[in-house]
């Protein structure tokens, strides 16, 4: 049975990736692991070691306690951790960046350059608001 524990650090794994925009097999290359062991990994399929936790963290460019931030005490009762949230409802910012489309709509703000990309986050601010 995976862990709640697990299966968040693997979709904090997933998430840099993808904000890096670098696949499974580049990820692997990169910490010397076959990118099957990535996917076990990201599922939480696999629990990650320390040490391997560590040169996934290097790289990523992130700390080691970025995949712990956010973490939930534990997965809530009679619920997988690792389910979907039904659509029209709050989702968990982990189940928010499980999204590609969430993923790739980051990876493209980030690719902005500054200017317009503030103006951008204001413009997304404002219509927010307004539609609350």
């Amino acid at each position: 049975m995976k862990h709640h524990i697990d299966i968040h650090v693997g979709q904090r794994i997933r998430r840099r990736r993808w904000m890096l925009g670098i696949t499974q097999q580049q990820l692997g290359d990169a910490v010397g692991i076959k990118f099957q062991q990535i996917q076990k990994y990201e599922t939480g399929m696999n629990r990650v070691s320390a040490s391997r936790l560590y040169d996934i963290a290097t790289a990523l460019a992130v700390p080691v306690a970025f995949f712990f931030e956010d973490v939930p005490e534990e997965a809530p009762e009679g619920q997988d951790a690792a389910a979907p949230v039904e659509a029209g409802t709050t989702a968990p910012a982990a189940d928010i960046f499980s999204e590609k489309e969430t993923l790739e709509l980051l990876r493209c703000y980030y690719q902005m350059p500054e200017e317009p990309r503030r103006r951008l986050f204001e413009l997304t601010r404002s219509l927010s608001r307004a539609a609350a």
